[in-house]
Formats: C-alpha cells, sequence, structure tokens
C-alpha cells in the first residue's frame, strides 16, 4: 500500500505547459467570443468540488457542436496544449483543474436531446444534458432514467466518471446504461462506439473503455443511453435505528434475500443533525436508512413489509412511509443536500470527500472500523452511502488553511482506502480517480495494469493533451 501522504504532498503538482498566443488566436478567430480568456470565466472553470486549488486554465471555449469540439482539440493538438472537458463542475476528486494549464473545453451548451426511442427504450443526447433535465424531457413518454448520483451533473460528465448514485442497487451504473457514444479523439476526430442494439460482440468494446475514462481519451459529444419505463407504483420510507451496525446489518440482510429494492441509503446521525439544520426538518437524530420501492402495487407492499420486519429484529424504528411524489421529494431532497448541509455547518470549511465500495457481505466490517476512526480524530464528518451495493461515502469537514487538518483527514482517507482494497473492495465506486487516488489505484488494479493504462493512453493520445495529470501520471 502507498504510504499515508504528508501535509507537503496533499496538494497537486503543477507542471504548467505554455500556451502559445498563436493558439489563444486561432481559437478566438475561430470561436469569437465563445472563446474568452477572463480570469472570472477562467476562474469558474478551474475548480470542482474537491478541496484542491490550482490555476485556472489560460483560455474557456465554450462548444456547440462536435464540429466544434472536433475544432477546439485539433487546434490545441497542433500546439501539444492540454485540452479539460468541462460540464457543470460537480466532479470531487480534481478532474476539471488545469494541473498541466490548457484550455477548458465548456459542454454545457451542447444540450439537446436528440432523440427518444420510446419503443427501443433509449434515448441519445448530448454531454451537456443534465440527469434532471433528460427527465423532464422524456417523463411525458412514461419513461425515465434512473441514474441518480445526487447533483445535477450533466450527462456526458456522468459518463465520464462512470457515475452511479442512489439507484444502483436496482438500475446499475453508467456502465449498464450506456449504449454508445460519440467521440472526438485527440487528433480531432470523431468516432462512434456501439449502436442501440442491446448487445453486441463486435470487436473491442470501445464505449466501456471511454465510460469512465475522465476525459484521458476524448471528448464525448453524443450519448445513447437505456431508459426505464416508470413504475406502476412507487413507495419511500425512513427508519431510524439505535446504531449504524443495525442499519448496515438490515440493509445486508435485505440484498441477501433478493428483496428488489431500489433505492437503500444510509444517512449517520452527524448528517442528519446537518440536514435538519439546513433544511429545517425534523428528521430523528439517529442513523437512519432511507428506502425506495418499485414496482406493482401490490408487489411494492410486499417489499416494504419485508424490509420493515428486517429492519424491526435489529431495532429499526419510527417507520415513516412516503408515497405522493411530494412526499418522496421532501426526503429525497434531504438526502440530496447533504453535501451542501454539511459544508454549512462549518463556514468556511472545504470537504475532502471520499467514496469506496466493498463487497456487501464486508460492508459491515468495512465502514463500522471507518466510523470508529473518525469519530476518534476529532475531525468533523458526514457519512453517506449507497449502502444497498456496498457504496458510501465520507466528508471530513476542514479549515482549508489548517495543514495539520488537511493531514489529519488525508490520514483517516488513507485508511479507510485501504481497507476497501484490502476486503476486496475498489478505492472508488463512482467518484473516479482524478488527482486524489492516483496512488490507490495502483494498489488496487497494480503496476502491471496501470501500464496497460498508459499504454492505452499512450497510442490515443500521444501528445498527451486529453486531461492529462488525471488517473496516472505519464
Amino acid at each position: 500500500m502507498n504510504a499515508p501522504a504528508t501535509a507537503d504532498q496533499l496538494l497537486p503538482e503543477f507542471h504548467l505547459r505554455t500556451v502559445p498566443d498563436a493558439l489563444v488566436d486561432a481559437l478566438k478567430t475561430r470561436f469569437a467570443e465563445r472563446c474568452s480568456t477572463a480570469l472570472a470565466v477562467r476562474t469558474q472553470h478551474g475548480r470542482d468540488e474537491s478541496s484542491f486549488e490550482a490555476p485556472p486554465p489560460a483560455a474557456v471555449v465554450f462548444a456547440e457542436s462536435t464540429q466544434d469540439v472536433a475544432d477546439a482539440v485539433r487546434l490545441a493538438g497542433e500546439h501539444s496544449v492540454p485540452v479539460i472537458p468541462f460540464g457543470v463542475g460537480s466532479s470531487l476528486e480534481g478532474h476539471l483543474l488545469a494541473v498541466q494549464g490548457g484550455i477548458s473545453l465548456d459542454l454545457g451548451r451542447m444540450s439537446r436531446v436528440l432523440s427518444i426511442n420510446a419503443d427501443d427504450l433509449t434515448v441519445t443526447v448530448q454531454p451537456g444534458v443534465t440527469r434532471k433535465q433528460l427527465n423532464d424531457e422524456i417523463k411525458s413518454t412514461g419513461l425515465f432514467f434512473p441514474i441518480d448520483p445526487g447533483a445535477d451533473a450533466s450527462i456526458g460528465g456522468m459518463v465520464a466518471t462512470r457515475a452511479s448514485g442512489t439507484n444502483a442497487v436496482r438500475y446499475g451504473t453508467m456502465r449498464e446504461n450506456v449504449l454508445g457514444l460519440e467521440v472526438v479523439t485527440a487528433a480531432g476526430e470523431t468516432i462512434r462506439t456501439g449502436t442501440r442494439a442491446r448487445k453486441s460482440s463486435a470487436g473491442y468494446d470501445l464505449t466501456r473503455l471511454m465510460v469512465g475514462s475522465e476525459g484521458t481519451l476524448g471528448v464525448v459529444t453524443e450519448i445513447t443511453l437505456r431508459i426505464y419505463p416508470l413504475p406502476e407504483a412507487v413507495s419511500a420510507a425512513i427508519c431510524s435505528f439505535p446504531s449504524i451496525e443495525a442499519a448496515v446489518r438490515t440493509t445486508i440482510e435485505t440484498i441477501q434475500l433478493g428483496v428488489p429494492i431500489a433505492r437503500v441509503e444510509l444517512i449517520d446521525v452527524n448528517t442528519v443533525r446537518m440536514v435538519n439544520a439546513y433544511a429545517k426538518l425534523g428528521l430523528r437524530e439517529e442513523p437512519m436508512l432511507l428506502m425506495e420501492f418499485h414496482g406493482s402495487p401490490a408487489g411494492v407492499k410486499e417489499q416494504a413489509e419485508t424490509v420493515q420486519e428486517l429492519a424491526s429484529g435489529h431495532g429499526g424504528n419510527a417507520f415513516e412511509w412516503a408515497t405522493t411524489p411530494e412526499e418522496r421529494t421532501r426526503l429525497w431532497t434531504a438526502r440530496h443536500n447533504a453535501y451542501f448541509a454539511a459544508i454549512q455547518s462549518r463556514p468556511g470549511c472545504r470537504a475532502i470527500s471520499t467514496d469506496t465500495c466493498v463487497p456487501i457481505s464486508r460492508l459491515a466490517d468495512c465502514l463500522l472500523d471507518s466510523v470508529a476512526e473518525a469519530d476518534a480524530s476529532g475531525i468533523p464528518y458526514f457519512l453517506v452511502g449507497h449502502v444497498g451495493d456496498g457504496n458510501f461515502h465520507f466528508g471530513y469537514l476542514i479549515d482549508p488553511n489548517d495543514a495539520e487538518e488537511r493531514a489529519k483527514a488525508e490520514v483517516l482517507n488513507h485508511a479507510l482506502v485501504s481497507r476497501a482494497i484490502a476486503l476486496e473492495g475498489t478505492c472508488s465506486g463512482e467518484h473516479g480517480i482524478g488527482l486524489h487516488k492516483m496512488g490507490f489505484l495502483v494498489d488496487e488494479a497494480g503496476a502491471g495494469a496501470v501500464d496497460m493504462m498508459r499504454t492505452i493512453k499512450r497510442a490515443l493520445d500521444p501528445k498527451n493533451i486529453m486531461n492529462p495529470g488525471k488517473i496516472f501520471s505519464l
């Protein structure tokens, strides 16, 4: 395992490349007012929700078409200048930071739903479409897109980080729900991967190669997704528990019994307090599971009763049911506001946010030891988890100007991730590697596998212009 980081190793290294005036001039000629060098615009595109600070990109280009993306990448490639795709800026591991300088390529204006194929349960979108926008546009068809990472992320960004979220226990992650892509390569060429067919054995699976590549292999400009019929009945419930262990044991038994629960989220007592203060709620301040059931009215009722019985066996109490959309929205808004509630609970703080995922049978072992360490540290933290698939998140709330606090939080993060890997889990269930977990990728996959990744990167991006410095160093 990599040794825990020391205070002077916690910030990313910057190796800024020169961005020639000739490139900026060429971009301004091609894109006119859609190429900005204003400091405010560059600063906005030079940070995400991570705790890292970095110099802003040299320029920001606002793309409105695949041709725009291809032209921007081609011009940058001529000068060996990095290109960093930008969606809505909600990533958590430093993915958007210009650690080698370069230009930020904003895809937010590529926000059209291109086609809805309701009979085939597929939809094709541009990368700037957000998950909420997509569901608003397809709800009249009786269909929905279930991947819900919490933030209203762009679909392109969700492809880049292989996002999942609260519904993954039933509907899977982006890996299972992306059928095909249009991608602009480092050479400025446009390729297509996959089709609208549900399966294929034709050649290498380039779609899966691109999903989760964090912008290091190409820029995604079009995505074809699976969508699903809206369930006939939906019911949500919250249940409080005397301990985190009781909530986790209930979750494990629910999954092992094969109950087709759609969502099951763990919220620890710290997070409940923060959410209550932030959203003016009156949730019982104990560890809590927030659950959702999809199916027929009879099926939903049976699922809910089964889980309630399991929870009761572990001291679960204060079940609160929500069957109307308004009631469900209230509960899930509380969950989705957890990050912002935590940040507000300590004014001026930044969150070192991390996630891991372990086999469901090892969830209690990993989670309880990590909670004990966090409690002993004295660092304020919040804990939420998509525990139905063994994935959970810690956010350590630090003073960004306090090197000792940052170092202490990184020690906690190191212990948590190392524990997950030792339990045959992964260093990241859905945030991705970015800058923060490059060393852990070697621990998890092995040096040989990471070298193979480097070989692929060099072959597809010989000038190393596609979001360089992320996932691994070359």
